[in-house]
């Protein structure tokens, strides 16, 4: 019986290696988008945050998901580094030491709005009424039980 098994069967999630190179190129386009000058008008003055980077299996792709400070902008920034993904993987080819340099991908990380969202409703009116955050034991119809 052969030691690996089918993938597909026994996992869904990406493999260990999967995962550290995709960290590895998280913090490597961090570093090249901090320090690199892109004359773009788009991305001009913009702190990127790149929060997550998934490499296809066979790590020829990679998946960058981004979100600009504040979320300003975004579709134009996106769009920028979209145009300009072949010149970022060219600087990522030259730090890293990889059999091949992914094909980059940029989309925008959507989830810190959705955390936001989610905060929001948490803190609503309604919600602390259902869950009675006070503290206080809610009263019968027939008042205070002893």
């Amino acid at each position: 019986m052969s030691r690996h098994r089918n993938r597909s069967a026994t996992q869904a999630g990406p493999s260990q290696r999967q995962l550290r190179v995709g960290e590895m190129l998280r913090h490597t386009l961090s570093d090249i988008l901090r320090n690199t000058e892109i004359r773009d008008p788009d991305l001009t003055g913009i702190s990127v945050t790149v929060t997550q980077v998934k490499p296809s299996p066979d790590m020829r792709h990679a998946t960058v998901f981004v979100e600009p400070l504040g979320g300003i902008n975004a579709p134009a920034v996106l769009a920028a580094l979209n145009r300009h993904r072949g010149f970022l993987r060219g600087e990522l080819g030259r730090t890293i030491e990889l059999k091949f340099t992914p094909e980059l991908r940029f989309i925008e990380d959507t989830s810190f709005a959705e955390a936001e969202r989610i905060e929001t409703i948490l803190h609503s009116e309604k919600v602390a009424r259902d869950i009675n955050i006070g503290g206080e034991a809610p009263e019968d119809d027939d008042g205070p039980q002893a």
